[in-house]
């Protein structure tokens, strides 16, 4: 998980400096110049998709058995997952308030 973030991250630093100079590109120039900055970008954006949904799919995995968990306390305990949004509510609006 941590080899995919990390590619993740630098595939998108990649992708935001091709932006970057995309845009000061079709600032000054048309032309030959544009186009292969824009297929960079497209090659970049079609790099990164994969990364993106196999970070999602395995974030996804490992946060449902949590949710699914949490969902049977709160059906088989309903007045102390009441309590317990209530107390977390509370301490949320606490700290809102001293900004």
């Amino acid at each position: 998980m941590s080899a995919q973030s990390e590619k993740l991250a630098t595939d998108l630093k990649v992708l935001v400096h091709d932006a970057e100079e995309l845009v000061k590109a079709t600032a000054a120039e048309t032309g030959d110049k544009v186009v292969e900055l824009r297929r960079r970008m497209q090659q970049t954006v079609n790099d990164v998709k994969p990364h993106i949904v196999r970070i999602e799919t395995a974030v996804i995995d490992k946060v449902k058995p949590a949710a699914t968990a949490i969902d049977q306390y709160a059906h088989a305990h309903p007045w102390q997952a009441i309590g317990a949004a209530t107390l977390v509510g509370v301490v949320i609006g606490l700290l809102a308030t001293r900004r």
